[in-house]
């Protein structure tokens, strides 16, 4: 094989860009496309000059394919992804993986089992920040060690502002039917993924969730989390969409300093010895560890949706071992997001293992009253039969 043959199978904002980086990618070609309205299929079939389906059974039956990027809202993500495991073809997902745990358990299940018979089989996800120059320099840093025992992770992500507008703008937007959640559902899996991919899954996690606080919608628009982890560090994740001009800050200590993360630079106030020595062994009562500050370079750009398809074609290709976001490693963003949400609703702390069930059943319940926003914001705990 020489050149990867990929449909493109939702053709809203982002299914659309795909298409034109498909296009436009040497040893690719976008050979279908898939949506359930018409006239945008007929739009991209007119300038991109493939095929154009309103069925994803007759895609998959109609075309010679090498693998799919599945673009479409949350809840078809497994099902599409599944379908194609099963007809032997690559799988590139946007994020998030899936609405739920076991819905993304499904789809990695389906990979594992068709890569019996297939072991290149590639199982990708849309996860294009991991991919910015701050986030690998990070990433590279802990992993090395330079930090010594963490402590406490801080990542404040409120400039995920929108209007009301934004979400009139598609009927499916902001419902638990349409995308199984809000601000972490849809704004949030990137930070995340980031999150899980820098310091690993927290072993309990406390979520307060606002519903339709700021906006007419049914879902979280606003949330605060706080996690424990095994070594003892703690995390807090803080994200709105209704906040103006709003921050993206990562502020990580560790008893060697503190990175900080925050309008593309990356700062490390580094402590000459560890801070848990030294409030040990410090003689007086308000000295600090001397510490210096240093501006650590780093590349603008990056964390392009470009670099994740290329990735995609590469390792389907055999030029690469290792995509950049195993899609299986979407399973960690989906289990905070889910945790957060299960946490806040029970109103208690969640620890981890996640039970997926638990938390299947709450959103089957709100997904029943998905479209009535105003009396899904007062149900209640005790409406899910919740005890603690």
């Amino acid at each position: 094989m020489d050149t990867v043959k990929l449909a493109v199978i939702g053709l809203g904002n982002m299914g659309t860009q795909h298409c034109d980086v498909i296009s436009d990618m040497s040893e690719a070609v976008l050979t279908a496309v898939c949506d359930v309205d018409e006239a945008r299929v007929q739009a991209v079939e007119a300038k991109h000059g493939c095929r154009g389906f309103t069925d994803s059974a007759e895609l998959f039956c109609g075309c010679d394919l090498d693998g799919i990027v599945i673009a479409t809202p949350h809840n078809f993500h497994a099902p599409l992804a599944i379908e194609a495991f099963g007809r032997g073809l690559h799988v590139l997902t946007e994020k998030p993986v899936a609405c739920h745990g076991k819905d993304a358990l499904g789809m990695v299940s389906g990979w594992q089992q068709a890569r019996i018979t297939k072991p290149s089989l590639v199982f990708a996800a849309m996860f294009q920040q991991r991919t910015q120059d701050a986030a690998a320099k990070i990433k590279d840093i802990l992993d090395q060690g330079e930090l010594g025992t963490l402590i406490r992770a801080t990542w404040i992500i409120t400039d995920w502002y929108r209007t009301q507008a934004y979400f009139n703008s598609g009927g499916w937007r902001a419902t638990w039917k349409g995308e199984g959640g809000g601000v972490l559902m849809n704004q949030c899996p990137h930070q995340l993924d980031m999150y899980q991919w820098f310091f690993g899954l927290p072993k309990r996690v406390q979520g307060f969730a606002s519903l339709g606080k700021y906006h007419d919608i049914e879902v979280e628009d606003e949330v605060t989390a706080y996690f424990e982890h095994e070594n003892g560090m703690v995390g807090h994740f803080i994200t709105s969409t209704g906040e103006a001009p709003g921050t993206n800050r990562l502020e990580i200590v560790g008893e060697y300093g503190r990175l900080i993360w925050e309008n593309g630079s990356l700062k490390f106030h580094r402590n000459r010895i560890s801070l848990l020595r030294h409030l040990k062994e410090a003689q007086t009562g308000f000295t600090k560890p001397e510490c210096w500050p240093t501006d650590i370079p780093v590349q603008t750009g990056g964390g392009l949706h470009r670099t994740i398809i290329e990735n995609f074609r590469d390792a389907i290709l055999g030029r690469t071992a290792k995509v950049i976001a195993p899609a299986e490693e979407g399973l960690n963003s989906l289990v905070l997001d889910n945790a957060i949400m299960l946490s806040s609703f029970e109103q208690r702390m969640i620890g981890l293992p996640l039970d997926d069930d638990r938390y299947q059943d709450l959103l089957k319940k709100l997904i029943a009253g998905s479209g009535k926003a105003k009396q899904v914001r007062k149900i209640s705990n005790n409406d899910f039969g919740l005890s603690y």
